[in-house]
């Protein structure tokens, strides 16, 4: 399940309690739409959104973006939204602040229950671990690692930054942002977020600047509160086309250079060697399977 072809660039969070924002999800453009039966849906309204999520995934989903639902924690109301979320249409989970390996383990082991069940393909639920405590960040690789079904690590930075006493923006969240993010590839995951915070949607010139920055730190995509945000964040994480064109270079160039017997090429004054060429062959896959969505 941990997959190089997910395409999820924005990542647009909807409340599984607000009709009005779910009839319009599907016309944002995301990638992704996390309905979201956590942080904001009030205790009283879980019930209700729950009783109405199957309808909602069809809504949401229903010009081909991912849908996942974000699950609540403690155990207990983690399980109340997988009876209701493990159904088809349904991506993945984002599962909200797990603490430890047994944790994510105990919901992958419902998840497969559930798959079984209901006749749905083993495995086809993903998970996306959540790291929005301050223990769960110091045992992050561990959490990782610890079940097939995780696909990618997101640091919750509003959360982690309480956890810590610090002040959510891009100079408190880069360092554990990026350390997330090596965490993640190091387990074979995808990272994703953005060095800062997503709940200040204020400033798109700024967010756009925020999200090219995180790109560059090997991040792929990230989630939003706000659907303004959703063309900003697939713009920024959409490689250009002259970054395109250049990787096709770098690969011509290494080309040249091993039939002639080298182990590097001189590309543009800069030296091109494996490392240059894989990074371009990645870049040249990320923009084929963009391409292949019809993004």
């Amino acid at each position: 399940m941990r997959s190089k072809t997910l395409v999820w660039r924005s990542q647009l969070y909807v409340p599984a309690n607000n009709p009005r924002f779910i009839a319009k999800a599907h016309t944002r453009g995301s990638d992704v739409i996390i309905l979201d039966l956590e942080d904001s849906v009030p205790l009283g309204e879980r019930d209700g959104a729950r009783q109405r999520l199957a309808q909602s995934i069809a809504c949401v989903g229903q010009a081909g973006a991912d849908v996942v639902v974000r699950i609540n924690s403690p155990e207990d109301e983690a399980m109340y939204d997988l009876d209701v979320a493990i159904i088809a249409g349904v991506r993945g989970l984002f599962v909200s602040k797990v603490r430890d390996q047994a944790y994510i383990q105990a919901i992958s082991k419902r998840v497969e229950e559930l798959e079984r069940e209901r006749g749905l393909q083993s495995g086809d639920i993903c998970l996306v671990v959540m790291i929005e405590t301050a223990e769960a960040y110091l045992s992050a690789y561990h959490i990782a690692c610890a079940d097939p079904r995780i696909v990618a690590l997101v640091l919750g930075g509003e959360d982690i930054a309480l956890d810590i006493g610090a002040v959510p923006d891009t100079d408190t969240l880069a360092m554990p942002k990026q350390h997330i993010a090596i965490t993640a590839r190091a387990a074979g995951l995808i990272p994703y977020g953005i060095i800062g915070t997503i709940a200040d949607y204020s400033d798109l010139r700024a967010v756009r600047q925020v999200a090219e920055r995180s790109r560059k730190f090997g991040f792929e995509g990230a989630a939003c509160v706000h659907p303004s945000v959703v063309p900003v964040l697939n713009a920024a994480f959409t490689p250009s086309k002259m970054e395109f064109d250049y990787a096709l270079r770098v690969i011509n160039a290494y080309r040249e250079a091993e039939a002639q017997g080298r182990g590097a090429a001189s590309l543009d004054g800069k030296m091109v060697d494996v490392p240059v060429v894989r990074r371009a062959t990645n870049l040249i896959d990320r923009v084929r399977v963009i391409e292949e969505r019809g993004a």
